[in-house]
């Protein structure tokens, strides 16, 4: 599998925020651990013109950017089987 390109749209550094965060890089570490994975955080506070040319228009906003096809995930993140549904990402056993 390729890379795993995930871009997380966030305002600001909010209990909010760190909650999706946090909850993303678990779900690296624990779920996705066996693929290349990068996570990057971009806050439209400090960043609108990433925003704009992305058309994020609510946060936190989670795109998928590859293995295509893209796909995106607006608002709570919290949990992780749906994200890795939503994502169209391979479910790993936990053992």
């Amino acid at each position: 599998m390729s890379t795993i390109v995930l871009q997380l749209f966030i305002a600001g550094r909010t209990p909010r925020t760190e909650r999706a965060i946090a909850t993303l890089q678990q779900l690296i570490t624990d779920r996705l651990g066996d693929y290349p994975c990068e996570l990057v955080i971009i806050d439209v506070i400090t960043d609108p013109q990433q925003a704009e040319e992305r058309q994020i228009f609510a946060t936190p906003t989670l795109i998928k950017e590859s293995p295509l096809p893209q796909r995106r995930i607006i608002g709570d993140l919290a949990d992780t089987e749906g994200l890795l549904t939503a994502l169209n990402l391979p479910p790993v056993s936990m053992s």
